[in-house]
């Protein structure tokens, strides 16, 4: 009995002949759900911006319009893995699809950021059951040595979505209106599903899980509550505050609910008996904490170069093409650094050189050359590629092929988690640190005024416009706040991505472990 005959049975032969063009849709379906945070994160200012250009949405308001996409998103990933393993991750895909491209009509229509905070809800409903699917159904389509590059170019997909996301909004908002960055997404949506229903074939679990209501409850409820808390002190600069404590502690304490409730549930949406294996553990750890510096670091990043810098929209998206460009170039090629250096090295020093590359933030300022950016954005990518598609292979890899639904919801899970609370945390501290840079500098603004001067730049700028050239002495002193509070906030990037190469480097492997006979779960173990 050879090795090859296994797997080859489990592919059709006319799937397998078709594979790349499988993958093309794949790719295209996961470039939308990717495409529409990378289009808004350039949208924000223009949406911040008071009627009728924008919708006057405050910073807790435009983090709100961020999170509450990433939140459902991430609460949904369990059961929609599940579902997609139940029902067929081509179904699961079609109406996935469907639901997203009905939200991003709904959200170009929004009249008010509440509006727009609940249909981006409506697209993370969609969005959450179209890319656990498109990793699913890449694992059913190709034969395990052909999964790290056909992974590689699938994480691939996710640079080329953040290079043409902030250039495609750019265009859009010099054109059209703000809502034109979700109207976008419709046409895309339209042919994907025909391509869809053309060329991707079904599979399924041939054992699926049962769904799991209230797992999915207490994880949504508990990650609202945690992320409203941090958001909420970071809006009033005093993480002390009565409700800012309750609703965080309360978040806390329904999450570890949550994780007791599966851990007895014998149908549990998250199988926590997984993360007993330490590497499985740390490649998630990683997902995260990557995500959680870049999100939050690309929150603030926008302000910078449209605020402070003064660059249009296109201008600023044009500006993020290195990081895209990096992670397009290394992404596919990750594997092959991995097969000479082993997970441990390649994924460590993927996070140091992103680590490095945020604490080089903290020393822009208003006159930095512009080149400097485009050089730390470019390594910025790079070190992203390399941590991306390493763990992405550990994950994917450590669970057997039919669970490959609740293996990339898990991953997707920790990424949009890690990403939700890198806006809360980060956006908080910004938020806090220039409150706190600002206010000595509002006494010329009347009262009432001071408290929404202080939100953020844009509100600072907006009220600064209004009085005329009587506020033209607000300009100077908010670009320095800004700046002071940028650099805060990319050190503790910094942090957070040290600890994540940390992490990584005690317990991923050095090199892909053989499988061991009869082993279980993971089939990667710890080097010693």
């Amino acid at each position: 009995m050879t090795t090859p005959a296994v797997p080859a049975s489990r592919v059709p032969e006319a799937v397998h002949r078709r594979r790349w063009a499988i993958l093309g849709v794949l790719m295209l379906s996961l470039l939308i759900v990717v495409l529409d945070n990378s289009i808004l994160n350039v949208a924000v200012k223009t949406i911040s911006t008071p009627a009728p250009t924008g919708l006057g949405a405050t910073q807790s308001e435009l983090e709100w319009a961020i999170n509450a996409y990433t939140l459902v998103f991430a609460g949904l990933l369990f059961t929609s893995g599940l579902v997609g393993d139940r029902v067929g991750r081509k179904k699961a895909l079609l109406g996935g699809l469907f639901v997203f491209g009905v939200g991003s009509a709904l959200a170009a229509e929004s009249g008010t950021p509440a509006q727009l905070i609940a249909f981006r809800a409506v697209m993370a409903l969609g969005a959450a059951f179209v890319m656990p699917a498109t990793l699913a159904v890449l694992m059913n389509i190709f034969e395990r040595d052909e999964q790290p590059k056909a992974i590689g170019i699938w994480a691939g997909s996710v640079g080329l979505a953040i290079a043409i996301g902030p250039i495609t909004g750019g265009l859009l908002l010099d054109h059209f209106w703000w809502g034109s960055v979700f109207l976008i997404n419709v046409p895309i949506v339209v042919v994907a599903l025909a391509l869809m229903v053309w060329l991707v074939p079904d599979s399924r679990d041939p054992r699926p899980g049962r769904i799991d209501p209230v797992g999915v409850v207490l994880s949504v409820v508990g990650l609202v509550l945690l992320v409203y808390g941090i958001i909420k002190g970071g809006e009033l600069a005093d993480f002390t505050h009565a409700t800012v404590l309750a609703t965080i502690i309360a978040g806390v304490v329904v999450l570890a609910a949550f994780v007791v409730y599966e851990k007895r549930s014998d149908h549990p949406s998250l199988d926590v008996t997984y993360f007993k294996n330490k590497v499985f553990s740390a490649a998630m750890t990683a997902i995260a904490l990557v995500f959680f510096a870049l999100m939050g670091v690309t929150f603030f990043a926008v302000f910078y170069t449209q605020s402070v810098r003064g660059y249009s929209p296109l201008k600023s998206g044009l500006l993020m093409l290195p990081l895209a460009a990096a992670q397009m170039i290394f992404a596919p090629r990750a594997r092959l650094v991995v097969d000479r250096f082993g997970y441990k090295a390649v994924t460590t020093a993927g996070l140091v050189v992103l680590a490095g590359m945020l604490a080089a933030f903290a020393g822009f300022e208003t006159d930095t050359p512009i080149w400097v950016l485009e050089v730390v954005f470019f390594f910025m990518g790079a070190g992203m590629a390399h941590v991306m598609t390493p763990t992405s292979v550990v994950i994917m890899q450590a669970l057997p092929r039919e669970k490959a639904g609740s293996a990339s919801a898990l991953s997707n899970t920790f990424r949009q988690v890690g990403g939700a609370l890198g806006i809360a945390v980060l956006g908080s501290v910004l938020s806090t640190a220039y409150r706190n840079g600002i206010d000595g500098k509002l006494g010329m603004l009347p009262a009432g005024l001071r408290d929404t001067a202080g939100e953020s730049i844009e509100a600072t700028l907006g009220i600064a416009a209004k009085l005329g050239p009587r506020g033209q002495a607000l300009a100077g002193p908010a670009d320095s706040a800004f700046l002071h509070a940028m650099h805060v906030t990319a050190l503790c990037g910094c942090g957070v991505a040290l600890v994540g190469a940390i992490i990584v480097a005690v317990f991923l492997p050095g090199r892909s472990a053989a499988p061991q006979q009869g082993a279980q779960e993971p089939e990667l173990v710890a080097a010693e």
